[in-house]
C-alpha cells in the first residue's frame, strides 16, 4: 500500500507540502489543476511547475485526482469528441511527470452531495453531514433560481463552472436514462482506455456520492453489480475503480469487504473513510475509527493486505478538529490521525504475516 495525501495547490489549500511531508509514510501528493475548466486540455508549463513544487519536498505526483469529464460526455452530445481528445492529451501529458492512477467520475451536473459541511459531533468537532428529507424536499430548478438572485449561493460539492449552465443541463438530462448513461461511458471509455494504457497510466472512476438518483438524474456507479459491469465494458487492467469506502458505505447494503476481495487488481486507488448511518437515511462523516462510524475500517485494510494491495491509498473527508480553519472535508489534523490510524492496522497484519518485528534492528548510519 502506498500512501498519499490530497493537496489543492498553494494558495488554495491550507495544508503546506512541508506539513505533508511529515506526515509518516506519505510518498506524494494526490493533485489536479483545478483552475482549468472541465473539458480543456491542461497545459503543460502548469503540470510542470506543480511537479516543481512537489519535487522540492521528494513527493511524487503519481495520482491525479481529478480530470473532470466534461458534461457533452456524459450526455453522449456530438460535441463529445474534441473533449475527448483533450482528455487524450492531458493523460499523455501527465504521463509525463510520473503519474499513474487517474481518478475521475461519471456523475451527471454535481459531484458529491452534503447539506452541512460543518455539523457538530458530540466531540465538538465538525464533519460533513447528509440529511435525507432537506435534499428529497428540494425542487433543483427553485435552487436554480436562487443561484442566478445570488451567485454565492451553492450545494457543497457543485462546482463552480457548472453553476451558470444548471438550467440547460437539467433540461438536457431530462432526456438521458441509465442505460444512456452507461452507453455514453462505455463510448468515453473505448476511446481513452486505449491512450491510458499507451501511457501505463490507470483510469480509476469513483463512485458516486451518495450512491442513488439525486433530483431525478441517474447515477450508476453505486455498487457492487454495477462496478461489475463497468469493469467489463472495457475488461483492461488499465480501467479500474477508485474504491472509496465512505460513498460505497453510505448504502449499508454494500459490502465493501466482499468488493475488495472480488475486485483485488483493478483497484489502483483507494479512499478510505467511515461515516456514521442513521436510521433516518442521514450520515455524517467521523474518524476513520472502525468504532465511531458504520464502516468496518478495519475490515477493509485487512481485505487489503490479504489480497496484495500495492495501490494507492488516501484518508478520504477528514473532520474539522482543534479549531483548525481549512477546505471543509480537508484540514491536516483529522486526515493525518486517519492515516496513522490505517498504517497501524497495516503494521499490525504485516506483523502477524511475518512473525519479526518491522522495526529496523541495526544502528542507523551517523546523519
Amino acid at each position: 500500500m502506498k500512501m498519499v495525501f490530497r493537496w489543492y495547490g498553494e494558495g488554495n489549500d491550507t495544508v503546506t507540502l512541508q506539513q505533508i511531508k511529515q506526515i509518516p509514510g506519505v510518498e506524494g501528493i494526490v493533485w489536479a489543476l483545478h483552475d482549468v475548466p472541465a473539458g480543456e486540455e491542461w497545459p503543460m508549463d502548469k503540470i510542470l511547475a506543480y511537479k516543481k513544487q512537489a519535487d522540492e519536498y521528494g513527493l511524487h505526483l503519481e495520482v491525479v485526482e481529478s480530470v473532470n469529464v466534461h458534461e457533452d460526455i456524459k450526455l453522449g452530445l456530438p460535441t463529445r469528441d474534441r473533449y475527448i481528445e483533450n482528455y487524450k492529451r492531458t493523460i499523455e501529458k501527465v504521463a509525463k511527470v510520473g503519474a499513474k492512477v487517474i481518478c475521475y467520475n461519471f456523475m451527471p451536473v454535481f459531484d458529491w452531495i452534503r447539506t452541512d459541511l460543518h455539523k457538530r459531533l458530540e466531540d465538538g468537532s465538525t464533519a460533513l453531514f447528509y440529511e435525507k428529507a432537506k435534499v428529497e424536499d428540494m425542487d433543483p430548478m427553485e435552487l436554480v433560481r436562487k443561484i442566478n438572485e445570488n451567485p454565492e449561493f451553492t450545494m457543497p460539492g457543485w462546482e463552480p463552472e457548472r453553476m451558470g449552465r444548471l438550467t440547460e443541463l437539467f433540461e438536457a438530462y431530462k432526456q438521458v436514462t441509465e442505460e444512456d448513461l452507461w452507453r455514453n461511458l462505455h463510448y468515453f471509455l473505448e476511446q481513452i482506455i486505449p491512450v491510458a494504457e499507451a501511457n501505463g497510466v490507470k483510469m480509476a472512476i469513483h463512485p458516486d456520492d451518495p450512491p442513488w438518483p439525486m433530483f431525478g438524474l441517474p447515477r450508476i456507479v453505486t455498487c457492487r453489480d454495477n462496478i461489475r459491469r463497468l469493469l467489463k465494458l472495457v475488461d483492461s487492467p488499465y480501467n479500474g475503480v477508485t474504491l472509496c469506502s465512505g460513498s460505497l458505505g453510505v448504502n449499508p447494503d454494500n459490502d465493501i469487504v466482499a468488493m475488495i476481495k472480488e475486485f483485488a487488481g483493478r483497484i489502483p486507488f483507494a479512499h478510505i473513510r467511515n461515516v456514521r448511518l442513521y436510521a433516518n437515511g442521514d450520515f455524517i462523516e467521523t474518524s476513520h475509527r472502525s468504532a465511531d462510524g458504520s464502516v468496518d475500517i478495519c475490515g477493509i485494510v485487512q481485505a487489503y493486505h490479504e489480497t496484495g494491495f500495492t495501490g494507492y491509498a488516501r484518508p478520504d473527508h477528514g473532520r474539522h478538529i482543534w479549531d483548525e480553519q481549512c477546505r471543509p472535508g480537508y484540514g491536516l489534523y483529522d486526515r493525518a490521525l486517519g492515516i496513522m490510524y490505517l498504517w497501524g492496522i497495516w503494521d499490525s497484519m504485516e506483523r502477524l504475516k511475518t512473525g519479526t518485528p518491522l522495526n529496523r534492528r541495526e544502528p542507523y548510519a551517523a546523519h
